[in-house]
């Protein structure tokens, strides 16, 4: 089964209908199961808050297996490579990584730079499609 971990800089185009919306769902669809840290639903959500796409947000993370913030995530985000990663990037980047040592997902999904470059650093591919 392929999976997908899916951020916040993903889902967030396709929230606001940003340009590459389309070709994000499209990818998606290539995957069997998406999955991402309960960080994606906070995150989200307060974006949709600002925007007034509460329900939007919902429909999207319905189709999300969301995976808890523990607190093994947290002490290993703490010093999780790079040290250039925003806080909230390393909880992802370590919820990832732990997925695909458990061959769980094939990728990493994000638009976020510095996730994007831990990621590679760590050996996880970087799906980001463009369109």
């Amino acid at each position: 089964m392929a999976g997908v971990y899916v951020d916040t800089s993903a889902l967030g185009r396709v929230l606001l209908g940003e340009p590459g919306a389309a070709a994000i769902l499209d990818e998606l669809r290539h995957f069997d199961q998406h999955v991402a840290s309960r960080l994606l639903r906070v995150e989200l959500r307060r974006l949709a808050l600002r925007e007034g796409l509460l329900d939007s947000a919902d429909q999207l993370l319905s189709g999300v297996a969301l995976l808890p913030v523990d607190e093994a995530v947290l002490g290993a985000a703490e010093t999780v490579a790079p040290a250039s990663m925003a806080t909230l990037d390393a909880v992802h980047l370590i919820t990832a990584l732990r997925l695909a040592a458990d061959e769980l997902i094939d990728g990493l999904m994000t638009y976020d730079a510095r996730l994007a470059g831990g990621a590679r650093e760590h050996g996880l591919r970087v799906v980001a499609p463009e369109g």
